[in-house]
């Protein structure tokens, strides 16, 4: 009697399908929040958090220490990459206090001082992204026209929505210490398996409301060499395209990251279309996105105490029809 034919092994086909722009499209329209809390709805997912979130994250306050999540304001910040069009923080003196001993200022006013301005694009470093930010074909956040952002800002979406919401239940996903590493290989796409095994391993549990900070170590390793490198819009360790789905399914209020962008560069599953994530989670789910956030401190305080929640206060600076803002955020333990 004949064999009868080997069967066929399950072809891993599926699992490393190359998405398009098409299938881009379905998935944000597949996972849209449009019109969830009204049509004329400007805050996105920040729509989660309740009053009894923030009574209940002030909570996790234990010891009273504070973290600073924001990088230096200077001229050695990390926009040295291939992304045009942002620079570095420009500080530049007012009055010093040369001007006063000189006496310059005391045939004037009689009193001596010191003042600065800063100069820099709102996204130079340690900031967040406004639903306004990024745009799905002529659309943003909730079917706004992308034309109300014009050459006077964002008339729809801007970052001052944000200034009295962005507080609440923080939650840190050390990635890099769940894979053994003190940093991501670039290129490296975080699975929503890894963040799963994350939260298992850390004993954590990410609910809704939840900032989720994810720690890749890119940051930190650009900071110990002293070198930026490729950082701004380089290669990068960051979230896989898979991961919009759990970033919907958990209904988490904001995604944050000390990568440059938060998810992976090159993406491999989308191949010659840049950040395909962007195009899902801001415009479609309308989740903020917290970028080059310094969190060296922080996760070494966490690996230490093995305690992976705290309570965040992040507000953007109060910026009129901004795309973004600068900031300091602070985690609290």
């Amino acid at each position: 009697m004949a064999k009868k034919p080997a069967a066929k092994k399950k072809t891993t086909a599926r699992k490393n399908k190359r998405l398009t722009q098409a299938d881009i499209n379905r998935k944000g329209r597949q996972l849209s929040n449009w019109g969830k809390w009204g049509k004329n709805d400007q805050l996105g997912v920040l729509n989660y958090i309740t009053p009894e979130d923030i009574v209940e994250a002030a909570k996790l306050v234990k010891k009273g220490k504070v973290f600073r999540l924001g990088l230096e304001l200077d001229e050695n910040g990390p926009q040295k990459g291939i992304w045009g069009g942002r620079w570095n923080t420009m500080h530049h003196m007012l009055a010093t206090g040369t001007d006063a001993i000189a006496g310059v200022q005391d045939k004037i006013y009689g009193l001596r001082w010191a003042d600065d301005f800063i100069n820099l694009p709102t996204q130079t470093a340690s900031q967040w992204d406004a639903l306004a930010h990024v745009f799905t074909g002529d659309k943003m956040w909730n079917g706004y026209p992308a034309k109300l952002v014009d050459s006077t800002g964002a008339h729809k979406n801007g970052i001052e929505h944000f200034a009295d919401k962005m507080v609440g239940r923080g939650v840190l996903l050390d990635v890099a210490a769940y894979k053994g590493k003190k940093r991501l290989a670039d290129g490296y796409g975080i699975t929503i398996r890894d963040l799963n095994a994350t939260m298992r391993k850390q004993g954590v549990q990410v609910r809704r409301g939840d900032f989720v900070i994810i720690n890749t170590g890119q940051m930190a390793d650009c900071l110990d060499k002293g070198e930026w490198g490729g950082y701004a819009a380089g290669d990068a360790p960051g979230l896989a395209f898979e991961t919009v789905d759990w970033i919907h399914e958990k209904q988490i209020s904001g995604i944050c990251s000390d990568t440059w962008g938060i998810e992976v560069r090159p993406n491999f599953t989308v191949p010659g279309i840049f950040q395909p994530w962007h195009q899902v989670t801001i415009p479609y789910i309308g989740i903020v996105h917290g970028e080059i956030w310094y969190l060296r401190e922080l996760v070494a305080d966490c690996a230490k105490d093995g305690v992976y929640e705290f309570f965040l206060a992040a507000p953007p600076l109060v910026i009129p029809k901004g795309t973004g803002s600068p900031l300091n955020p602070q985690a609290i333990k």
